[in-house]
């Protein structure tokens, strides 16, 4: 029962977000479902280079603002409202607004702009060359401009202050589609989507071209982004594994001609997109530690393992000690390692961690909080000050502190 009841809320919960996407026949809504993620609840955050915690995400009135705080929350600054214009903004859990710093004072902000037609949009990016005192007009961020789907997208500045983006893309999907002489946007010859992603060099003013990571990604799931030792930014996401099993693929962003690595392997069989992403932080000793949703051997849990520094599977992949666990994240800060994750037990739900001292030799659970109403998925941020999570509810945000 337990099984069947976390798999049918991931559906249940994503079937009810307008702007997401579920294929196929989903399984049957559990009795019990979770408070959404509600719509315009989700946030993006990041730390400035002096140490500041920013905010990113849809003020009340469903505009997007920006927003920070020099003691992690305890008090903030006057929000500011950037001029996006007329643009609309996605902000649910998987495809919420991020912001990220660069090198000389420069930020950024992305999110994914909905279009016309149903599960269209396109990727849009602010710009800061003044630490987020001014923001430049937006624009989007691909060459293609089609009204299909370019969503879902992730960011982030490597070493080298190269700014990456990421997302999730239906071009291919699409001209398969024409090719074949089926209806727009499905096309039985092209499963999924494809993951597309472009640089910037000059932190968001110009961008280089689209470049194909990977055909088949699951068409809705976040992307996660990593440092790598090198310097670059390696990429983790749920993809269709024919002939339609849902686990995870690892690259290596420039590194294309090696092609995606399959870095989970529960071959959850499933005709549908589950609206839940995987997580993905650097491990001090080289390699990854990984959490991600799936089933196996008709098991349905969220899991924690490691991966090498290419994206193989190393050592025994646990499940989260929490049958209800969803939607967790993972971020690493010297030798520790924390997961945090949302668990709804029928009357609440509540923010859960799990810490490991020892880079994930040795895992403790921590209570967090707790809410009965609606709220965000949990983030993580590795801080100057020690590890913070950052939970949205309708009533608040939450910055807490991880305990070692």
């Amino acid at each position: 029962m337990v099984r069947t009841f976390i798999a049918a809320m991931a559906l249940a919960w994503a079937a009810g977000l307008a702007a997401h996407e579920v294929h196929g026949d989903p399984p049957q809504a559990a009795a019990r479902a979770a408070p959404a993620a509600r719509s315009g609840l989700s946030i993006g955050a990041a730390v400035s280079p002096d140490g500041l915690l920013w905010l990113v995400g849809l003020n009340s009135d469903g505009r997007l603002f920006v927003q920070s705080s020099a003691d992690f929350g305890l008090k903030w600054s006057e929000a500011r409202l950037p001029d996006i214009g007329s643009d609309k903004v996605a902000a649910d859990g998987e495809n919420r607004p991020k912001i990220a710093f660069g090198p000389d004072n420069q930020l950024v902000i992305s999110y994914t702009q909905p279009l016309a037609k149903p599960y269209s949009g396109e990727i849009r990016m602010l710009r800061s060359t003044d630490g987020g005192r001014s923001f430049s007009a937006p624009v989007t961020v691909h060459g293609d401009r089609q009204v299909i789907t370019h969503r879902f997208e992730s960011m982030g500045f490597d070493r080298n202050g190269v700014l990456h983006t990421v997302w999730i893309d239906k071009r291919d999907q699409v001209l398969a589609a024409r090719n074949a002489g089926e209806g727009p946007g499905r096309s039985g010859a092209y499963a999924g989507a494809a993951i597309y992603r472009n640089e910037s060099r000059d932190a968001g003013l110009s961008f280089g071209p689209d470049i194909k990571v990977a055909d088949h990604s699951c068409e809705c799931c976040r992307i996660a982004l990593a440092p790598t030792a090198e310097g670059g930014m390696a990429a983790l996401w749920r993809h269709v594994f024919a002939p339609n099993i849902r686990d995870h693929a690892f690259a290596i962003l420039g590194e294309a001609a090696k092609g995606p690595l399959r870095a989970s392997f529960d071959d959850w069989k499933l005709d549908a997109c589950p609206h839940h992403g995987p997580g993905l932080a650097a491990a001090l000793q080289g390699g990854y530690h990984a959490v991600w949703f799936g089933e196996k051997a008709g098991r349905a849990a969220v899991r924690y393992g490691r991966l090498s520094a290419a994206g193989r599977p190393q050592g025994e992949v646990q499940e989260l000690p929490d049958a209800r666990a969803e939607h967790a994240d993972v971020v690493t800060s010297g030798r520790q390692v924390a997961i945090a994750w949302r668990s709804y037990d029928g009357a609440q739900t509540r923010l859960r961690a799990w810490v490991s001292a020892d880079e994930g030799a040795h895992f403790e659970l921590r209570e967090l909080a707790a809410s009965t109403g609606e709220n965000d998925h949990p983030r993580l941020l590795a801080t100057a000050a020690g590890i913070r999570v950052l939970w949205r509810t309708a009533k608040e945000i939450h910055v807490l502190p991880i305990p070692p």
